[in-house]
């Protein structure tokens, strides 16, 4: 990726997070969703929105159905917002990595915990 496009991401991921947090009015998202990354295609034609839900997996579903139901409005927003030769079509992606992340910190201290437990016992 190019230096230019980096800029694009991350000024596409800075005004999709306000326009979520701040202007966005559909009660399935809620404030607990982080957009981790945003992917645009060289010709700006597309863009790929990873989004972080912290929520149980129904909950996300429905999150997920409101940002997809809201891809016209954000568009709309950000070609008001940014100064692009092209506003890319959106696509939203559930992004599950920091959820992966938690589990395997999970799993983690479970196998610190039975090490410790199993020394404590052969002592």
């Amino acid at each position: 990726m190019n230096r230019r496009m980096g800029r694009v991401n991350g000024l596409l991921r800075e005004e999709l997070s306000q326009l979520i947090l701040r202007e966005l009015k559909d009660p399935r998202v809620a404030s607990f969703v982080t957009i981790t990354e945003v992917d645009t295609a060289p010709d700006l034609d597309t863009a790929k929105v990873y989004v972080s839900v912290m929520a149980p997996a129904e909950e996300q579903t429905d999150v997920m159905r409101g940002l997809r139901s809201a891809e016209g409005f954000l568009k709309a927003s950000l070609r008001t917002r940014i100064q692009l030769r092209k506003i890319p079509t959106l696509t939203f992606e559930l992004d599950a990595t920091m959820e992966r992340g938690a589990d395997l910190l999970k799993l983690i201290d479970q196998v610190i915990e039975s090490d410790s437990a199993n020394q404590e016992r052969s002592v």
